[in-house]
């Protein structure tokens, strides 16, 4: 279950990171967003796997980290795309 996750969350911040080559900081806050929004949904169904027994309290703090840093870094990967767009158009 734990590769699913990291699986989906690596999916959504390359397509996002590709989709923002070109795009202004509007389209970075809404990336954002989308990270934000992605990232709950991905500790939302990490607190149901612990609950229901599934995974471990450890599994679920590991998850939990995992998915943070991966949000971390997509976060980080649009605002230096973000911030090369806006000086190559200065």
């Amino acid at each position: 279950m734990k590769s699913i996750f990291k699986t989906s969350m690596v999916v959504s911040v390359a397509a996002l990171s590709l989709g923002l080559a070109a795009c202004d900081s509007a389209a970075e806050n809404q990336a954002e967003d989308e990270i934000e929004a992605t990232e709950e949904v991905a500790e939302e169904q990490v607190d149901l796997m612990e609950e229901t027994g599934e995974i471990t309290d450890d599994q679920a703090d590991a998850m939990d980290e995992n998915i943070e840093a991966e949000a971390d870094a997509a976060e980080e990967a649009i605002d230096e795309t973000d911030a090369a767009t806006t000086t190559e158009t200065m």
